[in-house]
């Protein structure tokens, strides 16, 4: 047994369970799948209109029909822990985490433990298609916290999950060249992170005539997530890396709510997530048109999410009876550019935004513009207004992440502009290419 999967299972968390909960999903007839995905969604809504006094009070009544349940949008999840759980539960029964998400709206997250547990068995499940268990050694690019507390929470779960991580806030040449050189140190089996630092990643390869593969043997594949992986970006992650390229769409929130299989088309994963594709008033679309996605967690009794919009925009078919996920926008990031040379990618802006957030707690949304090489504008709508010690906040954290020396101009706004998708971009560069 791995560590990591001894150290869930140290925390309470059962994943043998897990295992043949998913297991006995898989086994029944796909007629008796819908019918048990229909009975388990309205069982999830039952448990917390009946014990979630917050979402109770979300409705005029019980709904006669699945469409009458609320949409849900992160807004509505901008309550303390306690208030979100259900009377099942206590904090301290339960997984917590914190998102403010690429569309901006930072808030917490709880799992009961089941549920928890579910998510991990479900990644192992899908990474094993491609030869990668809990044992593998994994690339990590993604950010990290920069305050010591939550650098060395990270770092522990990087050394407990075989992780080891590259940090994305800084994409210069040199920082890209001690990647490389890592490579050729550490049998590493896959890579998993952001499509826009991976891709930058291949191009400085590629420029070089090089490539990963033959630095390092033992890849297996990349997956890539939280950002849209066009035709292009896979073409260039193939050719710089030398192995295959996976596509994964979550949210931590929730679990993976689509994977690229080997035959190319991405699943759902309908035993844990049921997913609706909507238009603007809430009306279901046919099979393959755009439209919001909403998602229930099918085994979350510890916080409801239901019929929530998670802020994309997408389409998804029937095959057979199963769900694929055929289209989705939104989620491509800008990089920011600095005077020193540095480059950093949008989602290090999730990284300040989490710090602000764990820190006061008072921001609904933001985006963040780069007006200038040196000047970056916060564009904010709160709660209240912004004292003085909340700006020199701000720009404490931006110079940690980013690096001191810019102008920061804060904005206050009642509404912050979406893309025409619905979504917040959360960063736009209005510099020239």
């Amino acid at each position: 047994m791995g560590l990591f999967r001894q150290a869930l299972k140290w925390q309470g968390y059962p994943l043998d369970e897990a295992g043949q909960t998913l297991e006995s999903l898989r086994r029944l007839p796909q007629r008796d799948f819908i019918s048990w995905q229909n009975q388990q969604k309205w069982a999830i809504f039952n448990h917390h209109f009946a014990q979630t006094e917050w979402y109770k009070h979300k409705m005029a009544g019980p709904p006669e029909i699945w469409s009458d349940i609320p949409i849900l949008q992160k807004k509505d999840y901008q309550h303390s822990i306690s208030a979100l759980l259900s009377s099942s539960f206590h904090p301290g029964q339960v997984y917590i985490g914190s998102t403010s998400g690429s569309s901006g709206h930072p808030f917490f997250y709880a799992k009961d433990k089941f549920c928890h547990a579910l998510t991990w068995v479900k990644v192992e499940q899908l990474y094993r298609q491609y030869g990668i268990d809990f044992n593998a050694l994994q690339a990590r690019f993604y950010g990290i916290p920069l305050d010591w507390k939550g650098w060395l929470k990270e770092t522990l779960k990087d050394y407990i999950s075989r992780r080891r991580r590259f940090p994305v806030f800084d994409l210069s040449d040199e920082v890209l060249n001690t990647w490389k050189n890592r490579f050729r140190k550490l049998p590493f089996d896959y890579l998993y992170g952001y499509t826009s630092s991976l891709v930058y990643f291949a191009r400085f390869l590629i420029q070089r005539k090089e490539n990963l593969k033959t630095i390092c043997p033992s890849l297996k594949v990349c997956i890539v997530t939280s950002e849209a992986c066009t035709a292009e970006d896979r073409e260039i992650l193939e050719t710089g890396f030398g192995i295959p390229v996976v596509n994964e769409y979550g949210a931590s929130e929730l679990s993976i709510i689509a994977f690229e299989m080997p035959d190319d088309a991405w699943a759902i994963t309908e035993d844990l997530v049921f997913v609706e594709v909507v238009d603007e008033d809430g009306n279901p679309v046919p099979d393959g048109s755009p439209g919001r996605i909403l998602c229930t967690a099918l085994f979350n009794k510890a916080m409801p999410i239901i019929r929530y919009e998670i802020g994309d925009i997408g389409a998804i078919d029937h095959k057979d009876g199963k769900a694929r996920l055929i289209e989705l926008l939104g989620r491509v990031n800008d990089f920011a550019r600095l005077p020193s040379g540095k480059v950093s990618p949008g989602l290090t802006f999730y990284y300040i935004s989490r710090s602000i957030l764990e820190k006061a707690g008072f921001i609904n949304e933001f985006i963040i513009e780069q007006i200038e090489l040196n000047k970056m504008r916060f564009v904010i709508n709160a709660n209240r207004p912004i004292t003085a010690q909340e700006k020199a906040l701000i720009e404490q954290r931006m110079d940690k992440y980013l690096e001191p020396g810019r102008e920061l101009e804060i904005v206050e706004t009642a509404q912050i502009e979406r893309l025409a998708s619905g979504k917040i971009k959360h960063f736009y560069s209005l510099l020239n290419p």
